[in-house]
């Protein structure tokens, strides 16, 4: 997980320019209007959500139904790191589709793996490769309590293999910019809100396949 100010930050209020756009549509289906509904704020939360400012983010990674042609069953999850998109296998050849952020080059991972623990903001503890390249993240080698500035953010699925933990997770960033871009060292970001979605309707076991970065 990328450890910087930035991804720290909770993703600012909706910004007057965006506002000012709000009724126009885009190519990708959802306006600004539209956008700033689905990015709203989320108070009820332990740690209140607040919205995403919706002009950060390219309309194309817009949480959108999609057609998506594939083997693999309903409530599957794809993540395609080369278009920066993770998907939930829907029925009758649809599937969700969610903006997100993946592994920076040289942090690319494919294969199959399956979602072997759910958390809700989660403590986050830096892996040790992690404390040898970013010596600053040393100082929550203990764990770093969940909350607005917790990397992991206010959901995360936790990817196993083989009954093992992978150190990867699907984790909500509060970052707006950083989707559809390679940050991480190998873990996924949705925005928070596409996040909850997408937990709430995984369960434990749920199949993840990873395609080629």
């Amino acid at each position: 997980m990328m450890l910087s100010r930035r991804s720290f930050l909770a993703g600012s209020a909706l910004g007057l320019g965006a506002l000012g756009l709000a009724g126009c549509a885009n190519p990708d289906g959802m306006s600004l209007a539209e956008a700033a509904k689905v990015y709203g704020p989320v108070p009820e939360e332990k740690f209140p959500i607040p919205a995403v400012d919706v002009s950060k983010v390219k309309p194309k990674y817009f949480r959108r139904t999609v057609r998506y042609e594939t083997e693999e069953a309903p409530g599957t999850i794809v993540v395609d790191p080369k278009n920066y998109y993770v998907y939930r296998i829907e029925e009758d050849g649809m599937a969700t589709r969610y903006g997100a952020n993946v592994g920076r080059e040289g942090f690319l991972w494919s294969g199959d793996a399956y979602v072997g623990r759910k958390s809700e903001w989660a403590t986050w503890t830096p892996p040790k490769e992690m404390i040898k390249r970013q010596p600053e993240a040393a100082k929550y080698a203990r764990g770093m309590p969940g909350g607005l500035d917790n990397p992991l953010g206010a959901r995360t699925l936790h990817l196993y293999q083989n009954g093992v933990y992978t150190l990867y997770t699907i984790y909500a960033t509060s970052d707006p910019e950083s989707i559809g871009s390679g940050v991480t060292s190998g873990c996924v970001g949705l925005l928070s809100q596409d996040m909850i979605d997408l937990y709430d309707r995984t369960p434990v076991k749920t199949k993840v396949v990873v395609l080629p970065g």
